[in-house]
């Protein structure tokens, strides 16, 4: 079991509306005093949406290479892009995220109904994404909404090669509407499912709204990492909106603590992630 837990704070998604969620990180600015709070608190990586002028999900080019650039300015957290951006976002666009040349970049490996919505992922794309982060020498975290998805991994890992740097990363995202529940039982029955990837794959699990908490405390009792955020939760908990991200980081903190498995400094999670 790994003595320490890898937290990622995913700061604001691509679903909340900040007219609906005023505490939601839309701007650069308050990405980046969110992020360099979150890191204070224990956080190791920054997953990544960005917002336009009108705090509308983009994939704009420019605003991604300016956003990398004053995260690694302004922190020392691992930067992950998200590649899957909005439902409606085009392949082509959603391939271009890797030109702001992040540290890692999310890599769904497979199609999924979400909520009302269908987050489409093609089996050309997933081997695209995944390639492309090989020749550019970024860390692809695999993200896995149903156990199908997981066991697609093997299949291209086989067929296309490991990750540069070799190093196989994981996030089960459980609890969407249309994927894997967020239970104890299922987070049990994908982590056996990781023995058919190679030695030493990691993996973070993601509690969508209610099932946060369950999700972490399954996560933590066996070996996984965690990630928390308001792209995950609005909720803290029944009738109490989030207030910050930095609140669901210390509480992801704290659970971490009382599992002796204290949150790793950045350098250690570089040194996980093969960073």
């Amino acid at each position: 079991m790994t003595t320490g837990t890898l937290i990622t704070v995913a700061p604001t998604g691509a679903e909340s509306a900040k007219a609906e969620v005023p505490a939601l990180p839309v701007t650069l600015d308050e990405l980046l005093l969110t992020a360099k709070e979150c890191e204070a608190l224990g956080a190791s990586v920054i997953h990544v949406h960005i917002r336009d002028d009108e705090a509308r999900p983009t994939l704009d080019p420019g605003r991604l290479r300016e956003t990398v650039a004053a995260l690694r300015e302004g922190t020392d957290l691992i930067v992950q892009l998200s590649s899957g951006g909005a439902v409606t976002d085009p392949e082509a666009d959603r391939l271009a995220v890797l030109d702001a040349a992040p540290d890692m970049a999310s890599c769904t490996m497979g199609t999924v109904n979400f909520g009302d919505d269908v987050f489409l992922n093609r089996w050309e794309f997933i081997v695209d994404l995944h390639t492309r982060m090989q020749e550019r020498g970024i860390l692809p975290e695999y993200e896995i909404f149903d156990l199908g998805q997981l066991a697609a991994l093997p299949r291209l890992l086989d067929r296309y090669g490991l990750p540069h740097g070799g190093h196989v990363h994981v996030d089960f995202v459980m609890g969407v509407p249309g994927g894997m529940p967020g239970t104890t039982a299922t987070l049990v029955a994908a982590q056996q499912m990781l023995r058919d990837l190679p030695a030493g794959t990691t993996f973070s699990a993601t509690g969508i709204g209610r099932s946060t908490i369950a999700v972490m405390l399954a996560s933590l009792s066996t070996g996984g990492h965690l990630r928390v955020g308001m792209e995950d939760t609005v909720t803290y908990a029944k009738g109490r909106p989030v207030e910050s991200n930095m609140q669901l980081v210390a509480r992801a903190v704290g659970f971490a603590q009382l599992a002796q498995r204290p949150p790793l400094t950045t350098t250690e999670a570089r040194r996980l992630l093969g960073r």
